[in-house]
């Protein structure tokens, strides 16, 4: 009996076994014959699946008999489906399957900021960039002002430089904003007197997207550039004409109103872009001062497009910002009898113009002229002290730029001035100055072989008050597979002195001795960086892609301001000096993104240590969260609906006053809704869970007449809800 037993489990075992099968195939490229890397292969009904390999091959095991459906998919090519019966005959089977790309028209991305014609996944050089959707949700949620297209990157952080007038600078890996320069489309327009205000007076309706470098990139941009650099790609005119329209109201009496405009005739092109916003003051936290100040800014921004022929064009642009903006004493600016109020005042006037030739002599020789000028005159004013000035800039450039197959050369001359004249100086120093950079920089970019290619770079600068920088940089481009990449790259940097820093903002540049060159020196860095890219198709549906980023930068004879004896009111003076030592970021930032049909996970992480390193005793660098958590939830109907769900942790700061600040979230909820083409509604609930300083922590010391203001590092304006419509013809 036990044999009989024995017999049947055995060949019941065997008939089992004899029902598992493997399916083996070779995918390929239809135009080109070449294996198609990292493609998913999966049967749905049996959930199981594989990935080919740098052959193109794939092997799936364990099959049951039956007929199933096997879909094969990567990104960029068409889905293909095929239908199986197994057990396997020879006419039900392919042992080669070629998949064509897709052909459909899709928005091309042409990254600006590395001045490189290849697309962004053959550059050498690491770049962010916010375009397309994306660029529309976020803007969605400040449509007055840029600060959430980028505070919620990993690795980026708006830093807000007053408690009652919102003023705040860009942070990139933990370093002082003054170490960030923001570009628009590619010119120098902000920084200086205007750095802490320029977030807050850029309305994003008419930008096309927004691109990051991380990292020092003074070969291309010069000085300032040594955390890295944000740069402003504004929209041009298309084909096809577009009239938009965006309102929005905030639970704060928040007003914004935009208007974009663009069209492209024969052989001229010309964009329109208006914006009116204006705020009331609001006070959350019941404190006596103004969370977001009372507000008031217009802009115009027209755009001329000349195509003269196929190989030259010109554009030309003028841009006009004026704003009032009023902080502190909330009854105050509310019109009520206030008996010795505190007031922060800032009055404001951006006029830019920017002009960009283009001239393509032969198929590989293009040559470039490009120009700004930028007159910014701000008046601040608190009780009993006002500061005032101008700063007038200007940018000049020529550059020629050549491609082969292999190689890709731009090499190219340019000019800075900068001059500030300070008014209403009275007893005060004198913080004027003026100087002149000239530089000369060439830079190659070539493909090696299959998987490596190699970015150099080299910049001259002169600058007239602190002689001559060298400033090298490289990177190299690894792609073992179409699943993985690997970019290193390192350069260096420096930044002239300047009284323009977030410590002097926090001042109002009051007391502060003007800056002798002769006692000075620039502040050098070194910086370098290794980011890893994995993206896998785990299925039809679902998708996961990787990124991290390792990176450290050291910058020595930093400036540093200080208190060095007391002025009139036992009020202290304050001059800059560069101590014995440097500072230094060092950390990793990670990114994963998970896609499954409509939905998409984000989760991000930042660890940055960000340290003093001065007289051989180190602290930590003030106002730097060394962990933070990006969680972004998305749904989406493509044109049709969208929600999100966010949270960021913060972890605790080390202050300016030798304290630590708590941790904290921060949580939003996003909607939108499209009603065809034309129309869509926008709801937002930013920070619903109503993370404020004011409610765990002090803003301020002393008498609400005469406060003492802290740190500012966490969030003053708490829970704010946002809608309002987007037309467009």
């Amino acid at each position: 009996m036990a044999r009989i037993i024995i017999l049947i489990v055995s060949l019941l075992f065997a008939g089992i076994s004899n029902a598992q099968n493997t399916y083996q195939t070779t995918v390929l490229d239809k135009d080109s014959s070449q294996p198609i890397i990292g493609l998913s292969a999966f049967f749905s009904n049996l959930e199981i699946g594989g990935i080919t390999d740098q052959n193109g091959n794939v092997t799936i095991s364990n099959i049951p008999n039956g007929t199933y459906v096997l879909t094969l998919s990567y990104i960029g090519y068409e889905i293909k489906k095929l239908e199986l019966t197994f057990p396997l005959d020879s006419l039900n089977n392919e042992d080669v399957v070629f998949l064509s790309i897709i052909q459909e028209e899709m928005s091309e991305v042409v990254i600006t900021s590395t001045r490189s014609s290849r697309t962004i996944e053959d550059i050498p050089t690491r770049v962010e960039f916010i375009a397309g959707e994306e660029l529309s949700e976020k803007g969605n949620m400040k449509p007055g002002d840029i600060r959430m297209l980028l505070n919620e990157s990993t690795g980026i952080r708006t830093q807000q430089t007053s408690a009652t007038s919102y003023n705040s600078s860009i942070r990139i890996q933990g370093l002082d904003g003054k170490y960030t320069q923001l570009l628009r489309d590619g010119l120098p327009l902000y920084g200086g007197y205007s750095g802490s205000l320029s977030l807050m007076q850029i309305a994003p309706l008419d930008l096309k997207q927004v691109e990051v470098i991380k990292g020092a990139t003074s070969t291309l941009y010069g000085e300032g550039a040594i955390s890295g650099l944000v740069n402003l790609v504004s929209k041009t005119p298309n084909d096809k004409p577009e009239l938009s329209f965006m309102i929005n109201s905030t639970s704060a009496s928040g007003l914004d109103l935009s208007g974009f405009y663009s069209e492209k005739f024969n052989k001229v092109g010309f964009t329109l872009f208006t914006s009116y916003n204006k705020g009331k003051a609001f006070d959350p936290a019941e404190i006596g001062l103004t969370a977001i100040p009372e507000f008031d800014r217009l802009t115009i921004n027209p755009r001329v497009f000349f195509y003269i022929d196929a190989n030259t064009s010109i554009d030309l642009d003028a841009s006009y910002i004026s704003e009032e903006r009023l902080g502190g004493n909330i009854d105050f600016i509310n019109g009520n009898n206030v008996q010795d109020p505190y007031f922060e005042k800032n009055t404001t006037d951006r006029f830019s113009t920017q002009l960009n030739f283009s001239h393509r002599f032969y198929n590989d020789i293009k040559l470039r002229v490009k120009n700004s000028i930028s007159s910014f005159d701000r008046l601040i004013e608190i009780p009993d002290y006002e500061f005032a000035g101008k700063q007038l800039s200007t940018f000049s450039e020529v550059n020629l730029m050549s491609n082969t197959d292999r190689s890709e050369w731009i090499s190219g001359i340019n000019l800075w001035t900068d001059r500030f004249e300070q008014r209403n100086i009275r007893n005060l120093s004198d913080l004027s100055f003026s100087n002149i950079t000239f530089g000369l920089f060439s830079q190659n970019t070539s493909t090696l072989n299959e998987k490596w290619t190699s970015e150099l770079g080299m910049r001259v600068d002169y600058h007239s008050n602190y002689g001559f920088f060298l400033l090298p940089r490289v990177s190299l481009l690894f792609e073992p597979s179409d699943m993985l990449t690997f970019r290193f790259g390192g350069g260096i940097g420096y930044k002239t002195p300047t009284v323009f820093s977030e410590d002097s903002e926090k001042l109002q540049f009051q007391n502060i001795l003007p800056i002798d060159p002769s006692e000075l020196e620039a502040e050098e860095s070194i910086g370098v960086n290794l980011d890893i890219n994995y993206r896998l198709p785990i299925s039809d549906k679902l998708s996961l892609s990787l990124n991290s980023l390792l990176f450290y930068t050291k910058i020595d004879q930093p400036l540093v301001l200080n208190p060095v004896g007391v002025a009139s009111f036992n009020q202290n003076t304050f001059k800059f000096s560069q101590p014995t030592g440097y500072v230094d970021t060092k950390g990793i930032e990670m990114n994963m993104k998970w896609s499954y049909d409509d939905f998409k996970l984000f989760v991000g992480y930042t660890y940055a240590d960000v340290n003093e390193h001065y007289n051989n005793k180190v602290t930590e660098f003030p106002l730097v969260a060394k962990h933070r958590f990006n969680n972004v939830l998305m749904y989406e109907k493509h044109e049709n609906f969208w929600i999100g769900l966010e949270a960021y942790y913060f972890s605790p700061q080390s202050l300016n006053d030798g304290s630590i600040g708590q941790n904290y979230w921060i949580t939003g909820l996003m909607t939108e809704k499209s009603f065809g083409e034309k129309l869509s509604v926008f709801l937002n609930f930013e920070n619903f869970l109503d993370t404020r300083q004011s409610s765990f922590d002090s803003i301020y010391l002393g008498d609400i007449s005469n406060p003492q203001f802290r740190d500012i590092y966490a969030p003053v304006d708490g829970f704010v809800v946002n809608g309002g419509i987007k037309l467009k013809f």
